[in-house]
């Protein structure tokens, strides 16, 4: 967000053809809030083991995911550097670690003097 038109990290401005932005802070601001602020918040629910806490980790996930398949739509799919199939894999594991968590956390719930 700080550079929008690629002074700071060289990201060339024609990458953003087909998109409906001119430069990157739009972008930018969106994944700093959906993939930087989420994360950190889901993170700290896990840590207070807060009953949303799977909830987050799976929106966290599944946030991810979509954000690769449009970036893949729009700016078209590469794998120098592999960072696209490295993220949508790491979005896969979190989808798939906070879909575990409710399971776990629903079937505990059929039980409920176990943990006593």
């Amino acid at each position: 967000m700080l550079g929008p038109r690629g002074e700071i990290i060289p990201l060339p401005l024609w990458a953003l053809r087909g998109s409906p932005f001119g430069t990157y802070f739009a972008p930018g601001l969106i994944l700093f809030c959906a993939l930087g602020l989420g994360p950190l918040a889901a993170a700290q629910l896990a840590w207070r083991r807060h009953p949303l806490a799977p909830i987050a980790a799976l929106g966290v996930g599944v946030t991810l995911l979509i954000w690769m398949a449009v970036e893949i739509v729009i700016v078209g799919y590469t794998n120098r550097p592999p960072l696209q199939p490295f993220y949508f894999l790491l979005g896969a594991v979190i989808s798939g670690v906070g879909l575990a968590w409710r399971k776990r956390d629903a079937n505990d719930s059929c039980w409920p003097n176990r943990h006593q």
